[in-house]
């Protein structure tokens, strides 16, 4: 019995990027010679066992052959006799082909570590096409690496190009899908996975909402790079340098979906595109499985950026109603990261980037001056009920009237 650390361990400690999980495989072993060692077994399709003291997984040796459309027409199988290189040919990518053995010699087979070198995604075998779910895996990989120069190999992308033109991705289940995505939207460049995406034609399959905004034209004086996709990566791209929260992110990218259905001889104008895009966020969201907070974030960012855009400019009136659709007084953090999808918005425009963004601190203030009412006081002057609510309501519109004032220049 041999034991082999795999996959991603391997391919980060070559890159000296930080890893947390290790992967484990075992060659020339049966099932029962792991229990008897301790192991848990936890796999349900194939053995994986969990080692008794690190709670690390190792899997036994394995082959797998294509029995049906998708990502779980797999049948797999494994034995004493299954080679580690036959193990690792199954795997996606020529980096995520390497092994470690006990004495930490490299196992290298495929030529990860040529790739490594070279900054290539590469696949391991023509058997990559016969798994959608590798499009997106090769996508988010890309957008963990863009920053130390990594590209998908041209071969690799022409593969993935005919998996999209044979139907082979059109068989992604929504929830893999959603997971794969909500992993890429925590990396480093989430742009790079949509990018990737659309560079292989997977995008106006998985998310066609987004890949019709490519094309559509903005005006150039409020949007110098004009095209509305291009605008949509770049918010996306500046909402992950201002935070880590994915569902920042997410809103960010899906904030302008209603540029995707304006008359074309409406262009280069969207008048009401905020209103059009509610039922597109819905629609992607539903089709995806979106969590509920994904979903809320996601709806108030595409309904109310304007306004924040025009928060110095707005009536008491329409600040109050912003902070209440917003559900800013019971939810601050929602509102706080609806001011950072605002702010990733105006900042995601060719020349902006670095523009300061003082609405984001304005509406903050107007909220602050908001939940200074002491709502006891609202209580001992007998208000219960509806007029409670419209008691609390005029106190904070001569706060926030106040608040405005006091900011006038």
């Amino acid at each position: 019995m041999d034991i082999y650390l795999v996959g991603g361990a391997v391919r980060d400690k070559r890159l000296g990027y930080p890893y947390s999980e290790k992967d484990w495989v075992v060659v020339g072993a049966r099932p029962e010679d792991l229990q008897a060692q301790g192991f848990t077994p936890v796999g349900k399709d194939f053995p994986v066992f969990l080692h008794p003291q690190t709670g690390e997984e190792y899997a036994l040796a394995r082959t797998e052959r294509k029995t049906a459309p998708g990502y779980t027409g797999f049948q797999f199988h494994t034995a004493p006799d299954v080679t580690l290189e036959q193990d690792l040919a199954r795997r996606d990518l020529t980096i995520n082909a390497m092994a470690e053995n006990e004495r930490g010699e490299l196992v290298d087979p495929y030529g990860g570590a040529r790739d490594l070198d070279a900054h290539l995604l590469r696949h391991v075998s023509p058997a990559f096409s016969e798994d959608p779910v590798r499009i997106l895996r090769v996508a988010r990989f890309a957008a963990r690496y863009h920053h130390l120069g990594f590209t998908v190999a041209e071969d690799t992308l022409a593969l993935m190009r005919d998996m999209v033109a044979s139907g082979e991705v059109d068989h992604l289940v929504p929830e893999r899908v959603w997971k794969e995505m909500e992993r890429a939207l925590g990396e480093r460049d989430p742009q790079v996975f949509i990018q990737c995406l659309r560079d292989c034609g997977a995008l106006a399959r998985v998310l066609p909402e987004v890949d019709a905004l490519f094309g559509v034209p903005q005006r150039p004086e409020h949007h110098p790079e004009v095209d509305t996709g291009m605008h949509c990566l770049m918010v996306l791209e500046q909402a992950a340098q201002l935070t880590e929260d994915t569902r920042v992110r997410f809103a960010a990218l899906i904030h302008d979906l209603g540029k995707g259905v304006t008359p074309t001889e409406e262009w280069p104008r969207h008048i009401g595109h905020e209103q059009r895009s509610l039922p597109l966020v819905d629609a992607l969201c539903e089709r995806i499985t979106a969590p509920k907070d994904y979903r809320r974030l996601a709806r108030l960012a595409a309904e109310y950026h304007t306004h924040g855009h025009r928060a110095l400019e707005l009536k008491p009136s329409t600040i109050l109603k912003l902070l209440k659709a917003a559900d800013a007084f019971r939810k601050p953090v929602q509102f706080e990261q609806f001011l950072l999808c605002c702010e990733a918005d105006a900042r995601g425009r060719t020349g902006f980037e670095d523009r300061d963004y003082p609405q984001a601190d304005y509406l903050r203030g107007a909220l602050k001056a908001c939940q200074a009412i002491d709502n006891r006081e609202i209580a001992a002057q007998g208000h219960t009920g509806k007029a409670f609510g419209e008691a609390l309501d005029r106190e904070r519109l001569a706060r926030l009237s106040e608040f405005k004032a006091s900011r006038a220049f």
